[in-house]
């Protein structure tokens, strides 16, 4: 029987960021049942050929190279008294810390038709080699994507450019409602339809037909998507599932969306711990348990337990889900609450700014579009979505790090930024100030009762 100072079961963001951190330090083995930790992000360009499917392959050494052991195996079993683990070739590893990385799966609703061949969800390796293979070795026309959040969205370009018709079904009344507001996303969605992507919003699947195989696709709102004498192909993308079947019979606290922790990634179990898309946490802004299964999340909760248990005293504030997504030649990014999420908690005021990526002068200068949405009482900043010809993660991030800080519009008026011609607009303006400025002169025109062709406001508008 092997033992352990720290045994990770998940080989994910959050099992190597601990091997990397402890590796070297503590005797640490990481349990991972998949034959690769792969960059899922981009699963959606190696479908379009854009990358072979071996650079989203990522390498065994970043485990190995840190002093930790590899295990290649399935937890088939875990005893919190003992502390131990039973892998599936009947082997036992013994631990003094346990964390817990099993990630999240992805979930199909619960309606007729989804066990038809060509029906598949879009989160591993295999997921991503069936696809690959039906698309190659069958007839496929068409292809329906459900589910149009960031992964929805990037794989149904995907697809739109490897078979002839592909249909994109969203319940909600636009696309990337979790990340961006329904008049931010016009410009996306008719960049999508250019792209010819067919768009079924407020609509659901309600439910599958066929004898073997998928027939047809029945939706809540009529326009039913029929693939006649070709296969068809179907792809679930419809959120996520903490992967804790494993504890479902134990004293392992589990809430609805995964295993409950606190700021420490601490269970209710002694040296027991869980990071990453198995977890239920809360909002950093609202303190309310919300979803949050992004690597980005799950990369910083490990890092802090890492160094926690090398002795240090840190927590984790919770989720704020900054995140990025292109469609087309649009840049699109989003993070905090929506207007509309944020509607049901707060009073909201929002400010919205267009400017350009570069002085307008300059060859290949192109759009941005932001907007910027604040506590009408503190005026707080709790939300913000870009829409841009250009890359935008940079912007985003800076509006999270603000929502962070507790920072407000008007400590955002006195944002001291950088400017240069091929980098950004005009000295005179910036994007994120523009938005705090117009939230400022629309709160000001409230205060004196004035209609908003009665204020001055500020040059930063533009």
């Amino acid at each position: 029987m092997k033992t352990y100072d720290i045994l990770t079961i998940g080989g994910g963001p959050a099992g190597i960021t601990i091997a990397k951190i402890l590796g070297r330090q503590k005797k640490v083995g990481v349990i991972r049942p998949e034959d690769h930790s792969m960059v899922y992000c981009a699963m959606p360009y190696v479908l379009e050929d854009l990358i072979p499917i071996e650079k989203t392959l990522k390498r065994d050494e970043l485990i190995t190279d840190s002093g930790a052991d590899l295990i290649r195996a399935t937890v088939t079993d875990v005893s919190f008294e003992k502390n131990t683990i039973t892998l599936n070739d009947g082997s036992i590893c013994k631990y003094e810390h346990l964390i817990i990385a099993t990630g999240a799966t992805p979930m199909i609703p619960p309606i007729s038709g989804t066990d038809l061949k060509g029906v598949y969800t879009f989160k591993t390796e295999n997921d991503l080699k069936l696809i690959m293979s039906a698309i190659k070795e069958k007839r496929i026309k068409q292809a329906v994507v459900v589910g149009a959040g960031a992964i929805g969205i990037e794989l149904a370009q995907a697809l739109n450019s490897v078979v002839e018709e592909c249909h994109l079904v969203e319940m909600a009344g636009s696309v990337l409602p979790n990340l961006i507001d329904e008049d931010v996303s016009r410009d996306v969605q008719d960049e999508m339809e250019n792209l010819g992507i067919s768009l079924h919003l407020k609509n659901k699947v309600t439910h599958i037909e066929g004898r073997d195989r998928v027939d047809r696709i029945i939706l809540s709102q009529g326009a039913d998507i029929s693939f006649g004498d070709d296969e068809g192909l179907v792809v679930f993308a419809t959120g996520m599932k903490a992967n804790t079947d494993l504890f479902e019979d134990t004293e392992l606290r589990l809430g609805n969306h995964g295993i409950v922790i606190n700021n420490k990634m601490e269970t209710n179990i002694d040296d027991v711990y869980a990071v990453g898309d198995c977890v239920q946490f809360e909002s950093g802004i609202t303190h309310e348990i919300t979803l949050g299964k992004l690597a980005t999340n799950a990369v910083p909760m490990a890092r802090i337990l890492a160094h926690n248990i090398l002795g240090d005293d840190r927590t984790y504030e919770g989720y704020y889900n900054g995140a990025a997504t292109k469609v087309g030649s649009l840049f699109i990014g989003g993070t905090g609450l929506t207007e509309e999420a944020a509607k049901n908690r707060f009073n909201v005021v929002v400010g919205y700014s267009e400017l350009t990526t570069t002085f307008p002068i300059m060859p290949g200068a192109k759009h941005i579009k932001m907007k910027l949405i604040a506590d009408k009482k503190t005026l707080r900043v709790i939300g913000g979505q870009i829409v841009s010809g250009s890359t935008v993660t940079d912007k985003i991030d800076i509006i999270t790090l603000a929502i962070q800080n507790g920072l407000t519009t008007w400590n955002l008026t006195n944002f001291s930024y950088s400017a240069q011609p091929y980098q950004s607009f005009f000295p005179a303006s910036n994007p994120i100030v523009a938005c705090a400025e117009r939230i400022i002169a629309k709160l000001k025109v409230e205060m004196a009762n004035l209609k908003p062709d009665e204020c001055v406001v500020s040059e930063f508008t533009n």
